[in-house]
């Protein structure tokens, strides 16, 4: 489903600021994989995840989804292949657009939608249909303003809007992290549900190492722009916070830093 191929990506070359953020990196994902990275700032985790939406071109390596090859393809002709969630709630949608409005958008993705649409009852039921599903009664607010709407509704509504099309590849950019304790865990079960319900490959950046461990069949760790850890299956079930801080030191040659934002 996603191939990439000895990634490298150097910011600010051939200055005294130049940071190699991807070093030769390079990562199989199967149909319906459903990855967490995991690193401390700096590691590369949202780099690779911006690589693969096409957010700046790269110095080499190649990048394939679903056997297309997206290397040189610019971030607006890669946008038909992904689904993206940022870490702003604000971002991912139009404030003074309403919930009705903003689906709209994210279902006429692609395609040429002039200056006016027409949002047929049939649309509306569908999006009436998928709102419930979030468990959060925006079914009953179609006609909101999304502005309205606190930080996790906000980006509840984005997951679905970025999901509403079925994407090949859905990527979400620490998408809790500025939700407060009691909200962020809420827009993950409704994340974990869209994903399970629609079978999407996924890739998730969090700093939290219970997030990574809790969700997703896959566990990827970073560091200096290199893929470190690469934890699936059974032993993913079995991991403790303990265990991977250790997996990490063994991996890496280095002592973990300790970064409480990374232990959640």
């Amino acid at each position: 489903m996603l191939q990439i191929e000895n990634l490298n990506k150097t910011f600010n070359p051939g200055t005294p600021i130049a940071n190699h953020a991807l070093k030769d990196v390079s990562l199989h994902l199967n149909a319906g994989d459903y990855v967490t990275l995991i690193g401390g700032n700096g590691a590369g985790k949202s780099t690779l995840l911006s690589s693969v939406a096409g957010t700046f071109s790269l110095d080499s390596g190649q990048i394939t989804i679903d056997e297309t090859d997206v290397t040189h393809l610019p971030e607006h002709k890669r946008a038909s292949y992904l689904g993206r969630v940022f870490q702003d709630p604000m971002r991912g949608t139009v404030a003074n657009m309403n919930i009705e409005e903003n689906l709209a958008l994210a279902y006429r993705r692609g395609q040429w939608r002039g200056l006016r649409w027409y949002i047929n009852s049939k649309e509306r039921a569908l999006y009436r249909e998928r709102l419930a599903t979030l468990g959060l009664g925006l079914e009953k607010r179609l006609g909101d303003k999304a502005g309205l709407l606190s930080g996790g509704q906000r980006q509840a509504l984005t997951l679905l809007m970025a999901t509403l099309k079925e994407p090949k590849i859905l990527l979400l950019d620490e998408h809790t992290a500025a939700l407060d304790p009691k909200t962020a865990p809420k827009v993950l079960e409704i994340g974990d549900k869209i994903i399970e319900r629609h079978k999407l490959t996924t890739m998730m950046v969090t700093h939290n190492m219970r997030d990574a461990i809790r969700h997703g069949n896959r566990l990827i760790m970073m560091n200096g722009g290199r893929i470190v850890l690469d934890i699936a299956g059974e032993e993913k079930k079995q991991l403790t916070v303990d265990a991977l801080i250790a997996k990490f030191s063994q991996a890496s040659g280095e002592a973990f830093a300790g970064d409480q934002a990374l232990l959640g």
